[in-house]
């Protein structure tokens, strides 16, 4: 009760406007993003119909399937989100690439993907490396930011350090088509210490998945180096229909 006096204090004295609607957030837990564009916002709670790999929201209840167009030849086994990317999630996402923190929205969201992923005791993090470049310009990988809060509602560790981005790629245009995405991001990645990830499931982190490319990428030098498997977990879906 005491806290949500000073919180609605705090947010009278220093009104913040919706990043989505540019009304008043009323509250600080909900971060960037006002509680009605959070109401509006697809948040996943198991009873969509996805495809059971790449997540990809289907047009007609066909029920779970192992992979959809949009996945058959992706390295990953699976992959969870969220919600989709749009409106209050998009926001957020957007504003974790401006500064490292996390409403407690955003933290209840990651805290749920936990149970969903319903990992094994040799699961590992590890989030989606950036390149040195990009890193030291924002002085901080938004990846991490994420699996840094999983961890604290998991059993899995996360490891930085050993999948590395081994060259510089261009950032992914809205206009890219799934080739495109794959040509720049091939042979980009490099595994380091192996045995870190030999035999073990690796749940590999990111902001937002779209394509699939870039977690296809980590997740095939990945298995090449002995990971057991590869679930991609991220804040947000990019909405693609089949």
């Amino acid at each position: 009760m005491l806290r949500q006096a000073i919180d609605s204090i705090v947010c009278a004295v220093y009104p913040q406007q919706c990043f989505v609607c540019r009304c008043v957030v009323g509250s600080r837990q909900d971060g960037v993003a006002c509680n009605r564009c959070w109401s509006e916002t697809r948040i996943f709670d198991g009873s969509e119909d996805l495809c059971g790999r790449c997540g990809a929201m289907q047009d007609r209840n066909i029920g779970e399937i192992l992979s959809c167009p949009n996945c058959h030849d992706a390295y990953y086994d699976r992959a969870v989100a969220a919600g989709v990317y749009e409106k209050a999630l998009a926001a957020t996402i957007v504003d974790l690439k401006k500064q490292p923190t996390l409403s407690n929205k955003a933290t209840l969201l990651i805290r749920d993907l936990v149970s969903r992923v319903d990992s094994g005791d040799t699961a590992i993090l590890i989030p989606v490396p950036l390149s040195r470049l990009r890193k030291f310009e924002r002085g901080y990988n938004q990846a991490e930011i994420i699996a840094s809060v999983y961890s604290q509602y998991s059993r899995a560790k996360v490891v930085t350090g050993c999948l590395v981005r081994s060259k510089q790629t261009p950032m992914h245009r809205v206009a890219m088509d799934k080739r495109a995405r794959e040509l720049t991001v091939e042979k980009a990645f490099t595994v380091r210490s192996p045995r870190l990830i030999e035999g073990k499931e690796v749940i590999l982190v990111d902001d937002v998945l779209t394509s699939g490319s870039t977690a296809s990428a980590c997740a095939r030098v990945l298995k090449k180096n002995g990971a057991a498997m590869v679930t991609v977990v991220t804040l947000a879906r990019a909405v693609m229909h089949f």
